[in-house]
C-alpha cells in the first residue's frame, strides 16, 4: 500500500488547483493525483468547455460573422465549413492546454496516477489502470474528490454516439450534419445552437419552458435571442420531446407530445450534467451522494468527514470551470489550516452564446420583484467608437444602480467582449464601488470598455468638495 499526504480524485480545473496548491502550501508532502483519462483537464479541457470555446472561435472566424457589418449579411470566409476545419484548431489548443496543466503540476512536483479510483474506506482509495487493469491501493491523509460531471443521457432516447449524442461527443463526429435538433435550451444547448447555426447548419432547439435562460436579464437574453434567429436558429418552445428514433434512411425523428415530427440528421441532448460519482463506492468513505450525484459540502467544502473534501461540478452549483478552480484553492488551504477569504457572494457569469453574454449581480427583473429602487444605465456598442470599428450591431451594456448610495447592483452585457469585459464591472462591484468610478475614470479610446463611462453619461457626478 502506497502512503500520500494528499491524494486528489480528478484532473479538471478544481482538482488541478487542489492539488498545485496543496504542494506549495505544504513544502516536503506528498501529492498525488489520480485521473481516469491518464491526461488531465477533464472535460473542461478536453471534450467541454475548452473544445467548445474553441470551436465558437474557428466558426466566428470561418463564418465572416465580425465582417458582416460592413461586407454584407451574405459574407462567409470558407464555406462550406467542415469538421476537419474545425477539430484541427480545436485539438491544437487542447493540445496546448494539457501542456500547460502538465506542466504546472510538475513543477511543483504532483504525481500523475493514471485509472479509475475507489474507496475501500474513508483513507484508502484503490486506482485501477483502465489500460491493463492493474490496481494499488494509496492510503492518504486527506483526500479531495473532484470527480467532475458527464452528460445526463435521457432514459429511452438511442444514444449511439454518431446520430444521437450529448454534447461531449460532438468533436468525435465525422462530419457536420446539415440539420440537428437540440433537446434542452439551457447554456450549452444555446451555445451548440448558435455556433452550430452559424455554420450553416440548420438548429432548432426544442425546449419544454416558455422562455430560455430566464437566469439572465431579460433585455439582454431578447438581445441574444433574436441574434440567434437572425442567424438561423428555430426555437420551438412550450415543447414536450415524446420520443426520438432512428430512420432507416439516416435520419433521426424527434417526435413531439402533440404529435409533430422534426427530422434532422443529428439530434444532441442537453439534459444537463450529474456528478460523476457513480465508482467512487462514496459508501465505503462514509459519503453519499444526492441524486444528481452532487456531494454535500460545507462553505469550505468539506464534506461530513472531515478530512475528505470535494470541489468542482461534483457539489452542483455554480458548476462553473472559474468557480470550480477557486473552490480548489479555497479546499486546499483550509485543508493545510489556513484561511483563505471566502468566495465572492455574486460571481461574473459567461455564456458563450453568438453573440455572448455576461451578468454579475441582479438583473432588473429580480430588483423589482424585490421592489429594490434602481436605475438603469445604458450603451450600445453603436454609441462607441470601437463598436464602430469591431462592426458589432448588437451589443450592449446595462448597469443597474442604486439612485441613493449610487452602488452598482448589477451589470449586464450582451455582444462582443461581453465575457471579458464584465470583469470591470465586479471588480467595482466587489470592492463596493459606486457609479461615480464610471463618471470620473478616464478609459483607455477607442475600446468597448468605454461602454461603462457612455452609460453613465449625463449623470450628475457626487458633489464636489469646498473648503
Amino acid at each position: 500500500m502506497r502512503e500520500v499526504d494528499v491524494l486528489v480524485l480528478g484532473g479538471g480545473p478544481a482538482g488541478c488547483r487542489a492539488a498545485t496548491d496543496s504542494a506549495r502550501l505544504r513544502p516536503g508532502a506528498t501529492v498525488a493525483l489520480a485521473e481516469r483519462m491518464g491526461v488531465v483537464g477533464g472535460v473542461c479541457v478536453n471534450t467541454g468547455t475548452i473544445p467548445s470555446k474553441t470551436l465558437r472561435e474557428a466558426v466566428l472566424y470561418l463564418a465572416g460573422y465580425r465582417q458582416r457589418a460592413y461586407y454584407g449579411s451574405e459574407y462567409r470566409l470558407k464555406s462550406p465549413i467542415t469538421q476537419a476545419d474545425l477539430v484541427a484548431r480545436t485539438q491544437h489548443v487542447i493540445d496546448q492546454e494539457l501542456r500547460v496543466m502538465h506542466t504546472q503540476l510538475g513543477r511543483v512536483g504532483v504525481e500523475l496516477l493514471q485509472g479509475d479510483a475507489r474507496f475501500l474506506g474513508p483513507h484508502e482509495v484503490e486506482i485501477a489502470s483502465c489500460e491493463d487493469r492493474s490496481s494499488q491501493v494509496v492510503r492518504a491523509s486527506q483526500i479531495f474528490i473532484a470527480t467532475g460531471s458527464e452528460a445526463v443521457r435521457t432514459a429511452g432516447f438511442p444514444y449511439d454516439g454518431t446520430k444521437v449524442v450529448v454534447p461531449d461527443e460532438l468533436f468525435a463526429l465525422r462530419g457536420l450534419p446539415r440539420s440537428m435538433v437540440i433537446v434542452g435550451g439551457g447554456v450549452i444547448g444555446c451555445e451548440y445552437a448558435s455556433i452550430y447555426a452559424l455554420a450553416g447548419i440548420a438548429v432548432t432547439v426544442i425546449d419544454p419552458r416558455p422562455g430560455l435562460l430566464a437566469f439572465l436579464d431579460s433585455e439582454i437574453r431578447g438581445e441574444c435571442d433574436r441574434e440567434m434567429v437572425r442567424n438561423g436558429v428555430t426555437f420551438r418552445l412550450g415543447q414536450q420531446v415524446e420520443s426520438v428514433a432512428c430512420l432507416p434512411d439516416g435520419a433521426v425523428a424527434t417526435r413531439l407530445a402533440g404529435g409533430e415530427t422534426v427530422t434532422a440528421d443529428l439530434v444532441m441532448t442537453a439534459a444537463g450534467r450529474a456528478g460523476n460519482v457513480a465508482s467512487l463506492d462514496l459508501r465505503a468513505a462514509g459519503l453519499k451522494a444526492d441524486d444528481n450525484g452532487r456531494i454535500g459540502v460545507d462553505s469550505t467544502f468539506r464534506t461530513a468527514v472531515p478530512h475528505i473534501f470535494a470541489v468542482g461540478d461534483v457539489v452542483g452549483f455554480p458548476s462553473l470551470a472559474s468557480a470550480a478552480t477557486e473552490q480548489g484553492r479555497v479546499a486546499a488551504a483550509m485543508a493545510a489550516e489556513r484561511q483563505p477569504p471566502p468566495l465572492p457572494e455574486s460571481l461574473p457569469i459567461g455564456i458563450y452564446t453568438i453573440p455572448e453574454m455576461a451578468a454579475v449581480g441582479k438583473s432588473e427583473d429580480q430588483l423589482r420583484r424585490a421592489r429594490v429602487d434602481y436605475v438603469a444605465s445604458r450603451a450600445r456598442w453603436s454609441d462607441i467608437s470601437r463598436g464602430h470599428i469591431t462592426g458589432d450591431e448588437v451589443g450592449m451594456l446595462k448597469m443597474l444602480w442604486h439612485p441613493d448610495t449610487r452602488r452598482i447592483l448589477g451589470v449586464h452585457i450582451v455582444g462582443e467582449g461581453a465575457a471579458e469585459l464584465i470583469h470591470l464591472g465586479h471588480a467595482v462591484m466587489s470592492l463596493g464601488g459606486t457609479v461615480d468610478y464610471f463618471v470620473e475614470a478616464v478609459f483607455n479610446y477607442p475600446t468597448l470598455a468605454q461602454a461603462y463611462k457612455v452609460a453613465v453619461e449625463g449623470i450628475p457626478g457626487r458633489p464636489s468638495i469646498t473648503g
